[in-house]
């Protein structure tokens, strides 16, 4: 089996001062690369700065003999989304990898949830993602050549009171697929993963660092260490990964993948050459049809779900 190492690579990893992101930039820099570790140093809801956590992963990495520097800039505003990237360009010239994993977590249910969580949210997951990848675009342009992992999160799938994060999460699949459809013919993939391990933002916030790095935290989940999700980012990070705009969950000693999919549905007869009128009492009465989750596929770009959704109006039927 090949190894796969990162020799010659430079890669930003935001949120890396603590759990997921921590195990990310460790396994990068231990395989080679050199990390730009990101960390606003705050708190689980996205408030307050400390360089400290970023400060303390570089020096990690550079104790196990690896090269990296550290940044506390907050990338959910566009400069410092820049100044990750400029770290890391000024330093060492290109920057080929990006893990966008920062994140904040405020809890609230439709109606008390208002508009203010949800734009910290969408702020820090969604818009820092952009900022930081908009950054490094030019660069990876330019050398023909980058590697992004966008964090989502089966959380999308939706909770009592998880209604921004989950908004959040499900618009990192639509912003891999633009992204893939901006990069063209560079060698340029982006993917999504979607972690599943214990840290202080899926447990309880008040327990330090000291005790989630000493090991397992009381009341956690067995096996769910971040190191058991860094595997996955790192291969989708790495210049052999062959796909781009997927989605892949990783935790656990498991690792899957996750994708949306498309039912063939019910075709209206005669409405092609007829000219048929289709009625809400034909949806009523074709409804297990259109739900048939037998034959379904995997829409790749919204083009390519176009041409086949309507096949049927241009004679290609499927």
């Amino acid at each position: 089996m090949t190894t796969l190492d990162f020799a010659g690579r430079v890669a930003v990893v935001t949120g890396a001062g603590r759990g997921i992101g921590r195990a990310y930039a460790l396994l990068l820099g231990q395989r080679g690369a050199s990390v730009v570790v990101n960390d606003l140093g705050g708190s689980t809801k996205g408030t307050g700065h400390d360089p400290g956590p970023a400060q303390e992963v570089a020096d990690e990495i550079i104790k196990a003999g690896g090269t990296a520097i550290a940044d506390s800039s907050d990338v959910s505003a566009v400069e410092g989304g820049q100044a990750a990237v400029d770290a890391a360009v000024s330093e060492w010239g290109r920057v080929d990898i990006v893990v966008n994993n920062a994140g904040n977590v405020i809890y609230g249910a439709m109606p008390e949830v208002d508009i203010d969580i949800f734009d910290a949210i969408l702020g820090v997951h969604l818009r820092g993602t952009f900022n930081i990848t908009r950054a490094a675009w030019p660069h990876m342009e330019a050398q023909n050549y980058g590697r992004v992992v966008l964090t989502g999160s089966t959380g999308m799938f939706g909770m009592y009171d998880n209604l921004s994060y989950a908004t959040a999460k499900a618009g990192m699949i639509g912003l891999a697929q633009a992204l893939t459809a901006n990069a063209g013919d560079h060698d340029i993939k982006i993917n999504v993963i979607a972690p599943n391990a214990w840290t202080r933002m899926a447990g309880d916030p008040s327990k330090g660092m000291d005790e989630l790095r000493a090991g397992r935290p009381a009341g956690a989940p067995p096996h769910l260490e971040p190191e058991l999700v860094a595997p996955m980012v790192a291969f989708l990070a790495h210049e052999s990964c062959p796909v781009s705009a997927g989605i892949y969950t990783a935790g656990g000693g498991r690792f899957a993948r996750l994708f949306v999919g498309a039912t063939d549905g019910y075709l209206v007869p005669g409405v092609t050459d007829q000219g048929a009128v289709p009625t809400p009492e034909d949806v009523a009465a074709n409804w297990a049809a259109i739900n048939d989750e037998a034959g379904y596929y995997v829409p790749a770009s919204t083009l390519g779900w176009s041409a086949r959704y309507m096949s049927h109006l241009y004679g290609k039927e499927t």
